[in-house]
């Protein structure tokens, strides 16, 4: 009777050590996927290059390919329809800010998505501003040498280039034009690439987007960022006033920059991608990187920004109503 229970016991153990080691091994292959880590935006811009940086560090934290996948077009809808479709199985990730999450569903009639139903927060990592620039060839230094040329040049009338049509930079446009008395158009591009080709070329004046996209020619003198967003100035351009300063409020709430599953994704996977990003912004190089291009690097849980985000779009739903803005 002993021969048979120990014979027992020596099966059972060589069985669960199989399906362990099996289990182990589908484990260590779902480590080594490739991670497609989505952008809304075309190679070249702010975000793109933002992604760039925090992905090269998650490959070593997921231990497996972490890839950039650019799906430009309509503000980040279109990757952000790829991220409901997606399976959730972690694989297939969207690094955003607030355009893509918060202002198209308050401007579109039909997105194609639900944030709030159709994906998951996994974690923040910093945040930023807006920014007004000019161009190299227009005369003016700051926001009122602007309003003052575009009077005398034009009448009062005068184009400023935005990343996206019904974004937060078309509603900057439009308060300035507002308080100034002038005629702005906000004149929409596929992302903020495009539009700086375009500002430094001298095809368009003025423009609208955040530092990440703005800084490297700022500092450059190929353009000048002269207003930024937020409630003080920010340590990458310490010489730029805050709008606030200019005496236009009501661009103090800051937007973020986030990743995001589709809805369903296992929440210990979400933890683990989470705890990737939060070691992968703690390295000095990438936290250097990143804050060198505007950004102010910080770790917010999946609860964290998805607080961050209702309180960023009940700011903004105030903003676009009172904007008079509609629906397309």
């Amino acid at each position: 009777m002993p021969s048979i229970r120990r014979t027992f016991l020596q099966r059972s153990l060589r069985s669960a050590l199989a399906i362990g080691l099996s289990l182990g091994a589908s484990w260590a292959v779902a480590q080594g996927q490739t991670t497609k880590l989505m952008v809304g935006f075309p190679a070249g811009g702010g975000t793109d290059a933002i992604a760039r940086i925090l992905s090269e560090r998650l490959q070593a934290e997921l231990g497996g390919p972490v890839v950039v996948e650019n799906k430009p077009g309509a503000g980040g809808q279109i990757a952000a329809q790829t991220l409901k479709a997606a399976a959730p199985d972690g694989h297939t990730l969207f690094l955003s800010h607030d355009h893509s999450i918060t202002i198209l569903p308050m401007v579109t009639k039909n997105p194609g998505f639900d944030p709030a139903r159709d994906f998951v927060p996994v974690a923040g990592f910093a945040t930023f501003v807006n920014a007004f620039a000019l161009s190299s060839g227009t005369p003016a230094t700051t926001l009122k040498g602007y309003v003052d040329w575009v009077r005398q040049q034009g009448g009062g009338k005068g184009a400023v280039g935005i990343p996206a049509p019904g974004s937060v930079p078309q509603f900057l446009v439009q308060v300035i034009a507002q308080k100034n008395q002038l005629d702005l158009v906000a004149a929409p591009y596929r992302g903020s690439a495009p539009m700086m080709t375009d500002m430094l070329g001298n095809q368009i004046s003025a423009g609208v987007a955040s530092i990440p996209d703005f800084i490297e020619n700022h500092k450059a003198g190929k353009l000048r960022v002269v207003a930024v967003m937020g409630t003080q100035r920010q340590a990458a351009m310490p010489e730029v006033p805050t709008f606030a300063e200019l005496g236009m409020t009501g661009f103090e709430d800051i937007p973020y920059y986030g990743v995001f599953a589709p809805a369903g994704t296992p929440k210990a996977t979400l933890d683990r991608i989470a705890a990737a990003i939060q070691k992968a912004i703690a390295q000095p190089d990438v936290r250097d990187k990143l804050t060198a291009m505007g950004l102010t690097v910080g770790f917010m849980t999946s609860e964290q920004l998805a607080t961050r985000e209702r309180r960023y779009a009940g700011v903004w739903a105030k903003i676009i109503k009172d904007s008079g803005f509609q629906p397309q």
